[in-house]
């Protein structure tokens, strides 16, 4: 019997070091591998806590300024035209300029028309007797129209991806003659990974804009597409979508009802087809919008993806643009009929281009003043029923003294017309230590107000502490997230990039992570390659804004993320 009591006694005392070693042992590996970098969710509060407590932080009392009600000025926010460079140069004193969307226009694969346009040049093409030739400049489509319907600059000719941007700029009260329906053939696809289109096919039976909206809508995958107002495939997508909501009415309320619905799933809209692709290197979406012609080119695309044809074909159509004399609306037809020859269309090919002729349209053109309509519709619901909160975060250190701090106020002063008035914002700077300068509001005509005469009162001087201010960005975030749970937080750091003072991004990446905030940052004679770092933790873009069309981009970049 005592030795039964001693075996159970044993027995107890082995169970308790045995049950007291296993659980040291689980919180010691519970965060095994784990580092400043890595941290889970639920130590994010707690370590958010810890990090702003060390932070010294003033809150200024905000003071009205004075809101600009005049609209927004496209024409002002544009660059100069020779921004946008010139690939093929004019041989001849007779000549047409011709805008051309950049796939075709650049280098290498994406130099067709770069060559085509060259060969012209050099074939001694006369036109009432005297040689003529053509100038290509490498403008993005959307860029393109902005500058023609501005009228701050018109080419001679343009040739955008695809004709919705033809038919906006004629809504714009332009006159425009399409000269050719196509100049070389390109397809918009939605690119999925296989294993989504083998389950999309599995459960819907095919892959379309249909089944692929309804599929999001229901939440079943995680896709992006790019911005309608600037992107030929990412307008060409947002119409084609509507189109498929209510192909009677793509203004409609059905249409737009269930659009709301298909928005209130995308994770996210690129501003660049560039950082939509680095989101799919992320793992972040199974899905996203590109053209054929980039796709075919993309090893690592064509591997592991399935493109799906959509929408209204990409030709390149080419327009005359404005009222010309005759002489350059016929070196425009002598131009459409040179590249129209079959040993160009062949080179053509080559690059990409011409491979998916059986695609027809699966939607039709529609007016330019429809288009513009969507684009409104876009921007109204784009972010479904979940309004942005965001704090916009400004670097007053003394290495911003003089022209990049006052870039920076022009950038903010300018670029907040782009601001979503259902958007709540708020404003932070920092140099050695942080301020507050504007608590997060809703984006009324008060909040504007504030808003415009805090950035005028900032005054740069001291170090830069850039990691701290985030730091308070993110716990503005949070407790803003306490009150309104369904906003979507975004961060917007304007610096030099240069940090001295304070914690390092190695001290918050992980919060940054954890908290899965995009950080968007635009740099002043910055070190741009620092603040691609912090953009790139949560997929957001980095803008260099040391160049003088900071203004248009910087006001692009708002329109699309508020």
């Amino acid at each position: 019997m005592a030795k039964k009591s001693k075996f159970f006694v044993v027995s107890g005392i082995i169970l308790v070091i045995v049950f007291a070693l296993v659980y040291v042992g689980v919180n010691l590996t519970s965060n095994l591998g784990k580092t400043n970098l890595q941290i889970s969710a639920e130590d994010a509060a707690k370590r958010l806590k810890k990090l702003s407590s060390n932070i010294a932080v003033r809150t200024d009392t905000p003071v009205k300024g004075q809101i600009d009600l005049n609209p927004i000025d496209v024409a002002d926010s544009l660059p100069d035209i020779d921004k946008f460079p010139i690939t093929v140069n004019n041989t001849t004193d007779q000549f047409v300029e011709i805008f051309s969307s950049p796939e075709k226009s650049g280098t290498d694969v994406d130099g067709w028309l770069t060559d085509v346009a060259s060969e012209f040049n050099k074939a001694n093409i006369m036109v009432n007797g005297k040689p003529a030739s053509v100038k290509i400049r490498n403008i993005a489509s959307g860029t393109g129209v902005d500058f023609i319907k501005s009228k701050k600059y018109i080419p001679d000719a343009f040739t955008p991806s695809n004709e919705l941007w033809g038919e906006m700029v004629k809504a714009g009260g332009i006159k425009m003659q399409l000269v050719s329906k196509r100049l070389v053939g390109n397809v918009p696809g939605i690119i999925l990974s296989k294993t989504k289109y083998d389950a999309l096919v599995q459960k819907y039976g095919a892959v379309n804009v249909k089944t692929v909206t309804e599929a999001i809508a229901a939440n079943e995958f995680s896709m992006g597409y790019t911005d309608p107002f600037a992107s030929s495939t990412g307008l060409n997508f947002l119409v084609t979508a509507l189109h498929t909501f209510d192909k009677s009415n793509l203004l409609g309320e059905k249409a737009v009802q269930e659009f709301e619905k298909f928005q209130a799933n995308i994770p996210f809209t690129a501003s660049t087809t560039i950082q939509m692709r680095d989101a799919v290197k992320s793992g972040m979406l199974e899905g996203f919008v590109l053209e054929y012609q980039t796709y075919v080119n993309a090893p690592d695309l064509k591997s592991g993806y399935v493109f799906t044809p959509f929408g209204v074909r990409h030709d390149s159509p080419l327009y005359a643009v404005g009222d010309l004399p005759q002489n350059k609306q016929e070196i425009i037809k002598k131009f459409a009929d040179f590249v129209a020859q079959d040993k160009y269309q062949e080179s053509a090919k080559k690059k990409g281009f011409n491979n998916l002729d059986d695609y027809k349209s699966e939607t039709p053109v529609v007016d330019g003043s429809t288009l513009t309509a969507a684009q409104k519709v876009w921007k109204e619901k784009k972010n479904g029923n979940k309004p942005i909160s965001a704090v916009f975060v400004a670097d007053v250190s003394g290495s911003m003294a003089g022209e990049p701090l006052n870039r920076l106020k022009e950038s903010l002063l300018k670029g907040q017309k782009y601001l979503g008035r259902d958007n709540s914002i708020g404003l932070v700077s920092y140099s050695n230590d942080v301020t507050i300068n504007l608590p997060i509001a809703k984006y009324d005509t008060n909040q504007q107000s504030l808003f415009v005469g805090a950035v005028n009162s900032l005054q740069a001087n001291g170090g830069t502490a850039t990691f701290d201010a985030i730091v308070i960005a993110l716990k503005m975030l949070q407790e803003e997230l306490a009150v309104n749970p369904s906003s979507k937080p975004i961060i917007f750091v304007l610096s030099d990039g240069e940090t001295n003072e304070g914690h390092t991004l190695k001290d918050i990446k992980g919060l940054i992570e954890a908290y899965k905030v995009p950080i968007y940052t635009i740099g002043y004679n910055a070190n741009i390659e620092e603040l691609e770092k912090i953009s790139n933790i949560n997929e957001a873009a980095s803008i260099n804004a040391d160049t003088d069309d900071v203004v248009y981009k910087i006001g692009n970049l708002f329109n699309v993320q508020m």
